[in-house]
């Protein structure tokens, strides 16, 4: 559903060295179509940036007729916010900014992150934004302060000794992902399982995470915890400021490993991350490859255990998804616990009822 234009004027002026009242037109919309549309993403590539067709809602700002500046939110993420070269200074970011996190308030999005060039750091962080990790290319920040290390913070776990770390998307949980976890648990003194929270996957995040819960229920010293915000796929992660988009999987993924080591593992102690091997997906195994660039230099061990296999391939949860919606459970069955199971089978009933 599209909703309509919405328009209004507010008073703004051109800063000290030629100051001037003007009035402003501020139009929003969900998203902008047709001539609009095209008129932000010229303003974007003038401004050296590109449109990103995943937002739920935008703003343009205009004086006269001219478009000044502009921003976008796709849920809690800002972004393709850019002001006219000759008419920053004039405080249009923070119009910008005012009006997205109004309607991210309205639509109950109380937390907000951006994603951006690190040299940005300066025009952000006058305007509320506190950096949460960076890495050469690429700078997290969000609206709260401290938000990060108080988000780990409300994760931790009792017990001391090895503190040991698996990320994992369970989509769904399968006899691999036990398997993991099962060989991590018994490789240190206390195991954080992370599930990403982001609801980008086949499957919900709140059900993916109640199926590791359950599913690993009965190992000790494990801890299911969500990754909020924070540790997202390459399916949230933003593009709109990459000039190069083939670098974007190798930027994301520098990123993410920068906020895992400068956010969870510094304030959990994480000293050990586990992950599987993959041998069929090459953007997985390439992660893998950083993981071991970037993790050891900074104190943290990978440990890299062989994947499980069934029927003579491995288990992995994109083959749990292809056997579902052909509706082969006798071939599912092998690859996931019995909770699982049953999760798969109710939901294949609802789905398939007769009304």
């Amino acid at each position: 559903m599209r909703f309509p234009l919405f328009k209004r004027r507010i008073l703004g002026y051109t800063g000290s060295n030629q100051r001037r009242d003007y009035a402003l037109q501020v139009e929003t919309a969900r998203p902008f179509t047709g001539t609009a549309l095209r008129r932000l993403v010229s303003f974007l590539h003038e401004a050296g940036l590109d449109y990103d067709d995943r937002v739920s809602f935008s703003v343009c700002v205009y004086d006269e007729d001219e478009l000044v500046a502009t921003g976008s939110r796709d849920g809690a993420i800002l972004k393709c916010i850019a002001v006219k070269a000759d008419r920053q200074g004039e405080g249009l970011t923070a119009t910008v900014l005012t009006e997205l996190l109004r309607d991210a308030f309205a639509h109950g999005v109380r937390h907000l992150f951006l994603y951006t060039k690190p040299h940005n750091a300066g025009l952000f962080s006058p305007l509320g934004f506190y950096e949460v990790a960076r890495t050469r290319d690429t700078l997290l920040m969000e609206d709260v302060p401290d938000g990060a290390r108080r988000f780990a913070q409300s994760l931790a776990a009792p017990g001391e000794g090895v503190c040991g770390a698996v990320v994992v998307n369970c989509n769904p949980f399968t006899l691999g992902h036990r398997y993991l976890i099962e060989r991590a648990a018994a490789a240190c003194d206390k195991l954080y399982v992370f599930v990403l929270s982001e609801d980008r996957s086949f499957f919900p995040a709140a059900d993916r995470m109640e199926l590791v819960r359950e599913g690993v229920r009965d190992l000790p010293h494990v801890f299911v915890r969500p990754t909020g915000d924070y540790l997202i796929s390459q399916a949230t992660f933003p593009t709109y400021f990459i000039k190069e988009k083939a670098h974007a999987p190798r930027m994301q993924c520098e990123l993410d490993l920068a906020v895992f080591t400068d956010v969870f593992a510094r304030t959990l102690h994480i000293t050990r991350r586990f992950v599987g091997t993959e041998p069929n997906c090459a953007v997985t195994a390439a992660y893998n490859a950083a993981l071991r660039d970037y993790l050891p230099p900074r104190g943290i061990e990978v440990v890299e255990l062989q994947r499980i296999e069934a029927q003579g391939e491995p288990i992995s949860a994109s083959r749990v998804r292809a056997l579902l919606q052909q509706g082969d459970f006798a071939g599912l069955r092998p690859l996931v616990p019995d909770v699982t199971y049953r999760y798969l089978t109710e939901r294949w009933r609802n789905e398939h009822a007769v009304l």
